[in-house]
């Protein structure tokens, strides 16, 4: 049975202050082998050829700086000499093999872009099929919270590409520890005490670091809602989901004013947020150099009394310059291992979300066809996210092979039961029974597979006509006859006659030139629901959408496509409803009439009230 605290446990474990916390601070490091290991088992070639790329690159700055003092050393005794022959060979072989060891640098820099792109495009494409897989597999109340959509948003556009960023980090840091133990062995020949100096200078670049990406993680997951609020309005101003209201009621200013000043509150905040980092920086910078400073001011007084050579002279710059910023960039890919683990976090944490809808231990076959009736017995059901009770001690009966019409108003409860049926939810109390057997101990699957939907809203899919239906059955493949069949009896076949390419048209104004009327999409919408063959046919309002002529024609077609199976029709219209062998009246989640449409009206209840409103209404109408 599905946890009723299940809602505010899910939200409890999204609050940010929780991802914030010290201890979450901590507990980061376990992402780490995960993500090493996914990279690793995604394109084991790739990631041992980057490693060794960036092992190769923390070693030749060490020959660099060994030839630089060679290299000065000997262009001094040349100069000395004036120009002796004799000592022309050793400052140009050492020239040669620094010139090698730069030209080896630079082709493996361009060696390692090019791994670096086949590596992250294999490593993002992993990362995107465990996003799609685990948004699939999750169950429909997900989809009705905000903090789902906080964090899919984290997970999906900002921590995708971290794994393979968590590798570059720990190479960089490899490649630069390997290159600084090297200089502050190049520096100990010159004082012990030269790497506590280089320490020291670079000490606050960390802080600086550390400091700055917590405080950017913080505002990132506080500011989650208002990101994908900017994406919301960039949706309504620059796609066709509210293109007509924009300019029927002159909003195109309204949502670009509202997208302006939230983006200003964000950018501002952004903003300060690197003004803070960038005086930190230049205090960090003006220590580290002091440090250098001092290195060289005794290293000079030293080199006048004599101790050190001007190669030495060199050679010692080079360490200590490539030392601090080996050790600012050792320090900044700690940093950056500390921000990719809590980008990790919001990853992992929507990985970790379990449906709560799941397949029996062990599952009870399904019954063959539907022989006696799908029943709701005591039924109790909330949304998760809602204080309200939709389905209260409901009872329902749909008898097989027989046309089942629900209606009533809106909110009684109607779509629950939708819900209800095809197991996107769990009751809270009572039973929902297939030929007797409860629908929880089905495997969803089998059940699914022997239910078909028109729902409500249908998807509008930017494919064929004929790709458009048969997306109602990919597991048998329909062919074009069973895909026309279906056309033909929800009227897709006479809007599909007026296409440039019939079946074939693609419905699309992203991708091609054609679109539908909102009831020609519904008919294609029915097209795919009878596509499939199944057991049970649920239609939320399959009418809604046409005028009274397609809807006569449309239900002389419907007997005749259901016969045999059975059919539960959600509906506001009674010349639809009337249609059903048996109509069921709901109200307030319970059903407080039942009958056909003549035993209804003679019981003169809401159902025979409803029923002379609606033809009054229908009847002014015609006569206006």
């Amino acid at each position: 049975m599905r946890s009723k605290n299940f809602g505010r446990s899910r939200a409890a474990a999204l609050d940010p202050t929780g991802l914030l916390s010290p201890r979450s601070q901590l507990t980061q490091l376990r992402y780490l082998p995960w993500a090493l290991g996914l990279v690793w088992h995604v394109a084991p070639g790739w990631t041992f050829f980057t490693l060794l790329l960036l092992l190769i690159q923390g070693v030749l700055p060490v020959f660099t700086v060994l030839l630089t003092r060679e290299l000065v050393d000997s262009l001094a005794v040349l100069v000395q000499s004036n120009g002796d022959p004799r000592l022309i060979a050793p400052a140009i072989s050492a020239a040669l093999l620094m010139g090698l060891v730069l030209l080896i640098g630079e082709g493996i820099g361009a060696v390692s872009n090019y791994v670096r792109v086949a590596l992250a495009e294999q490593v993002q494409d992993r990362m995107s099929t465990l996003i799609h897989t685990q948004a699939i597999a999750l169950d429909l109340q997900f989809y009705e919270s905000p903090d789902y959509y906080d964090q899919l948003h984290r997970a999906s556009i900002e921590a995708i590409d971290r794994p393979l960023a968590l590798l570059e980090n720990l190479g960089s840091l490899l490649q630069n520890t390997i290159t600084l133990l090297a200089m502050a062995g190049v520096l100990v020949t010159f004082a012990w005490w030269m790497p506590i100096v280089l320490l020291v200078g670079t000490l606050p670049a960390l802080w600086v670091a550390l400091s700055t990406t917590w405080r950017f993680n913080r505002w990132r997951v506080e500011r989650t809602v208002e990101q994908r609020r900017l994406a919301y309005y960039r949706r309504v101003m620059a796609t066709d989901y509210a293109a007509a209201e924009l300019r029927l009621f002159n909003l195109g200013e309204h949502f670009r004013n509202a997208y302006d000043q939230l983006r200003g509150k964000l950018r501002y905040e952004r903003l300060q947020l690197s003004r803070d980092q960038t005086w930190k920086q230049l205090i960090a910078a003006v220590i580290g150099l002091s440090s250098l400073a001092l290195g060289l001011g005794w290293l000079f007084w030293n080199a006048i009394q004599g101790r050190f050579s001007l190669g030495d002279l060199a050679m010692f710059y080079q360490a200590m310059n490539q030392g601090q910023r080996l050790m600012r960039t050792l320090l900044s890919s700690v940093g950056d291992i500390y921000r990719n683990l809590l980008f990790l976090e919001d990853l992992f944490t929507f990985l970790e979300f379990k449906p709560q809808v799941t397949d029996p231990l062990v599952p009870t076959e399904m019954p063959t066809g539907l022989k006696d009736a799908v029943r709701l017995e005591n039924v109790t059901f909330g949304y998760p996210s809602s204080p309200r009770t939709a389905l209260s001690g409901f009872s329902l009966t749909i008898p097989a092979r027989k046309i089942v019409a629900i209606v009533g108003e809106n909110g009684a409860g109607k779509s629950t039961l939708i819900k209800l049926l095809n197991r996107f939810y769990d009751p809270d109390q009572g039973t929902i029974t297939w030929d007797g057997v409860d629908l929880r101990r089905l495997r969803l699957v089998d059940l699914r597979r022997r239910i078909t939907v028109l729902f409500q809203q249908p998807v509008n899919y930017h494919e064929t006509v004929a790709d458009n239906i048969a997306l109602g059955d990919l597991s048998t493949a329909p062919t074009r006859s069973q895909i026309e069949i279906a056309g033909a009896h929800s009227g897709v076949d006479a809007i599909a006659a007026n296409l440039p390419e019939g079946y074939d048209t693609l419905l699309s104004k992203w991708f091609g030139q054609t679109g539908l009327s909102v009831g020609e999409w519904q008919r294609v919408a029915l097209a795919r629901a009878f596509v499939r063959q199944s057991d049970l046919i649920v239609l939320d309002e399959p009418t809604s959408a046409m005028d009274s002529w397609a809807e006569i024609a449309w239900m002389k077609r419907f007997r005749a496509l259901v016969d045999g199976r059975t059919a539960l029709i959600i509906t506001h219209r009674f010349t639809t409803a009337m249609q059903a062998d048996i109509i069921y009246v709901m109200a307030a989640g319970q059903i407080i009439e039942s009958g056909t449409h003549a035993e209804l009206l003679a019981l003169n209840g809401k159902y025979a009230l409803s029923w002379r409103a609606q033809m009054r209404e229908t009847a002014d109408a015609n006569v206006v």
